[in-house]
């Protein structure tokens, strides 16, 4: 069988020197339910990752960002698909998001991004972004 593949994006939202980490919700494998990521989602077909990102966080948070410069993208193996996972510098008007599809969100630097379990993909990506 075939493991599936997912095109996702996450925004990197920041407000000062501190940048917007969300907790998924109680739903889906044990590896991802309850564990921290970049907000974003995946990209549909004939999207392409700049109207995936705004769409997602408009859904998952009725939130409309400014998407900006790609940051960087990893590639990770979860036990039953695997992702390719790009990040974008992202810019709000505001801080005045709902979580529609979270369970709690933080600002934090990225030195405190430790204290948080986070998703594998999203490990790996913070690996990447801030060496």
């Amino acid at each position: 069988m075939e493991t599936k593949h997912l095109n996702v994006v996450c925004a990197i939202v920041r407000d000062g020197d501190k940048i917007l980490c969300t907790q998924r919700l109680r739903k889906g494998p044990n590896y991802i339910a309850e564990h921290w990521e970049f907000p974003g989602g995946k990209v549909k077909q004939g999207e392409n990752d700049y109207e995936a990102l705004r769409r997602e966080l408009l859904e998952e948070m009725d939130w409309n960002i400014y998407v900006g410069a790609k940051l960087g993208s990893i590639e990770y193996e979860y036990p039953d698909f695997t992702i390719r996972l790009t990040a974008y510098d992202c810019m709000a008007h505001d801080n005045d998001f709902k979580l529609l599809a979270h369970i709690d969100s933080c600002w934090l630097t990225p030195e405190e991004f430790a204290k948080l379990n986070w998703t594998g993909a999203d490990a790996e990506l913070i690996k990447q972004l801030w060496k």
